[in-house]
């Protein structure tokens, strides 16, 4: 087993550490991927979403999973998508920050916690 985490993180445009962080995962622009080796930050990566038409909900699901990551970092997320991620083996971590940077440092400091259903996101509750 090795000791790299990739922690994706929806991120507003052109995504990287810096980025902002987007409260709708599922309508980010952009998802920013950062590898972690034995907790130190290995290396960064965007990856562009998709439209939510093509394929739903679940297709961040295939993206990340193509990309390698292993967590994701949301500020809220739907069941659906929830449960893609779980059956791709990727955990949905709840946790603070504004930006991709805080959102990493967050993790580093055992700030994040896996979701729990009273996290979840109805389909359009806020908005």
């Amino acid at each position: 087993m090795s000791n790299v985490q990739v922690i994706a993180i929806p991120s507003n445009h052109p995504g990287g550490m810096d980025a902002g962080r987007s409260g709708h995962f599922g309508r980010c622009d952009i998802f920013t991927l950062v590898s972690m080796k034995n907790g130190e930050i290995d290396s960064v990566l965007s990856v562009p979403n998709v439209e939510h038409s093509e394929g739903g909900c679940l297709v961040p699901v295939q993206i990340l999973s193509q990309a390698g990551a292993t967590a994701l970092v949301v500020a809220g997320i739907g069941m659906r998508p929830r449960m893609g991620f779980a059956q791709a083996g990727i955990d949905v971590l709840v946790g603070p920050g504004e930006t991709v940077a805080e959102v990493i440092a967050a993790y580093q400091t055992c700030q994040v916690r896996p979701i729990v259903d009273g996290d979840v996101c109805g389909a359009h509750s806020h908005g």
